[in-house]
């Protein structure tokens, strides 16, 4: 049950109208798998119409994707695009806007998350890192705002911002990147376009990975379990149903980011 659906259930007043983001079109990057796959589904599901971005996933895993989202009167597309090329992030934006039209919200959620260190950290595994999980958000972005249209851009990034990842180098400089582009851009995109951002805190196991991972981390946050899914999705459309907010970022995590621990 969303946010949305929750406060109406207990008799509550909304002054946001559940129907404003009936017949939008959002582009959800990453979004075959994971969180990015959730929050094309729940988008589907209140009737947006989803642009699905994926990059190396299989045919199959791309139409198992689709046919899970698949809602009557709701439009899907695909649309394949290596990130790690910024000229392919414009080349994606071109193509949506000549075969779509605008694009309403934009969903950054594709990433990669691989291990580095600081003392080995290579100046081609940095670039790589921040091509995919900073610059093209920042890409995308801008293409949004040269429509000269109302929209709303939410980027995904990690409760890490708020401590540090020294397994992970390149990733925790890249969301911080990405961290405060969300200010940035809102500053310099409104009033057409929103910008606001989530951060996840333990919500699945990274790819490789089992739940053990997850209940190894757990003790990170207050609450010592993990979070759901759908805590994500509620999130966003929560963020794209409610037009007074921007430049602000949700911490999903359990009050993960408060402790200020590092990473082991």
């Amino acid at each position: 049950m969303t946010i949305i659906s929750i406060i109406i259930s207990r008799g509550c007043q909304l002054d946001t109208n559940i129907n404003t983001l009936k017949g939008k079109t959002a582009l959800v990057t990453g979004a075959v798998k994971r969180i990015g796959k959730a929050i094309a589904q729940v988008l589907v599901q209140n009737h947006v119409n989803v642009i699905m971005h994926y990059c190396s996933s299989t045919d199959k895993d791309v139409g198992d994707a689709l046919t899970d989202i698949n809602m009557p009167g709701v439009e899907t597309w695909k649309f394949q695009s290596d990130f790690s090329n910024t000229d392919n992030v414009d080349d994606l934006f071109e193509k949506i806007r000549n075969t779509i039209g605008t694009v309403d919200f934009l969903i950054n959620n594709a990433s990669i998350f691989t291990p580095s260190k600081l003392s080995t950290l290579t100046t081609l595994e940095l670039n790589h890192t921040l091509a995919i999980n900073s610059i093209a958000p920042l890409r995308l972005s801008q293409h949004m705002a040269r429509q000269k249209s109302e929209g709303s851009i939410i980027n995904i990034l990690d409760s890490r911002v708020k401590r540090y990842d020294i397994k992970h180098a390149a990733y925790q400089l890249s969301k911080n990147m990405l961290y405060h582009m969300t200010e940035m851009t809102a500053l310099e995109f409104a009033p057409q376009i929103r910008v606001n951002g989530i951060a996840p805190g333990i919500i699945l196991p990274p790819d490789g990975e089992d739940e053990s991972y997850v209940q190894k981390m757990t003790h990170r946050n207050l609450f010592n379990r993990s979070g759901k899914l759908s805590d994500i999705t509620d999130a966003v459309l929560f963020l794209l149903s409610n037009n007074f907010i921007t430049g602000d970022v949700l911490f999903i995590d359990g009050g993960q980011n408060l402790k200020g621990d590092p990473y082991e």
